[in-house]
């Protein structure tokens, strides 16, 4: 099965990447936008979900900047 995670920063963390992009958006005529966050898209294959909790925990997020959030997707 394929499981897909999204790794983000936590609310209130520096974003410096995300600041960046929410910088140059305008002198590209993109106005309006007020935050931007880069995050991480992991795919995986896994024979079994049951783990996936404990490998984003673990190795794929720091819990203490990072949020995420998992789903299988087929």
């Amino acid at each position: 099965m394929k499981v897909r995670v999204l790794v983000r920063p936590k609310s209130g963390i520096l974003d410096p990447q995300g600041e960046a992009v929410r910088r140059a958006l305008p002198a590209l005529g993109f106005s309006g936008v007020k935050t931007v966050h880069i995050g991480r898209l992991v795919e995986m294959e896994v024979e079994s979900a049951d783990k996936v909790e404990g490998m984003c925990r673990r190795l794929l997020a720091n819990p203490t900047v990072e949020e995420y959030e998992w789903e299988v997707i087929s």
